[in-house]
């Protein structure tokens, strides 16, 4: 067991700052968004369907269903309409990598370095939260409203944030 641990160390330590195509995940990311898209334009049609069904129509007064699925219908309309503009937003962004010596915006690709290893982050205007894997890389979407994004917002590399008392992470790489 201690031959694993030490080969995750030093794999770590490889992966901590590995240069990664911008491009290749601001595509990616775009593949999640337009995929969570397509499966929840299905559900929000399915649920506008049997809201709408003449066959749904209440038995007696304490029948409830067809208020239920018209309260569904309308929320999963609305994350639609959530996950379109966020599509729209990264369709929208560059890919250009930015150059050394400038501060975390919007759409920088940054790595943190953590005490036992190393977390990245893109900044992005909509979908935080949204993981990718990214040629072994794991790689959240966080936006600037997030915490960790509003701490981030204007470092550069080589300065520390803290995360928590007692624990601070080093932005390493902005891209």
């Amino acid at each position: 067991m201690p031959y694993f641990s030490s080969l995750i160390r030093v794999w770590k330590k490889r992966t901590a700052s590995l240069p990664v195509n911008k491009e290749a995940v601001l595509a990616q990311i775009l593949s999640v968004l337009n995929a969570e898209l397509a499966a929840l334009t299905r559900a929000a049609q399915g649920a506008f369907a049997a809201a709408t069904d003449p066959d749904s129509k209440a038995e007696n007064k304490y029948d409830t269903r067809t208020l239920e699925a018209s309260y569904v219908a309308r929320g999963q309309a609305q994350r639609v309409a959530e996950l379109q503009q966020a599509v729209q937003a990264f369709t929208a962004m560059s890919a250009a990598t930015q150059e050394s010596g400038t501060a975390i915006t919007l759409g920088s690709l940054v790595t943190l370095a953590l005490p036992a290893e190393a977390a990245h982050y893109f900044i992005g205007p909509f979908a935080g939260g949204t993981e990718i894997l990214h040629e072994g890389t794991e790689i959240v979407v966080i936006t600037p409203a997030s915490a960790l994004g509003q701490k981030l917002l204007g470092k550069r590399a080589g300065e520390s944030i803290p995360l928590q008392p007692g624990l601070s992470a080093q932005v390493t790489t902005i891209q």
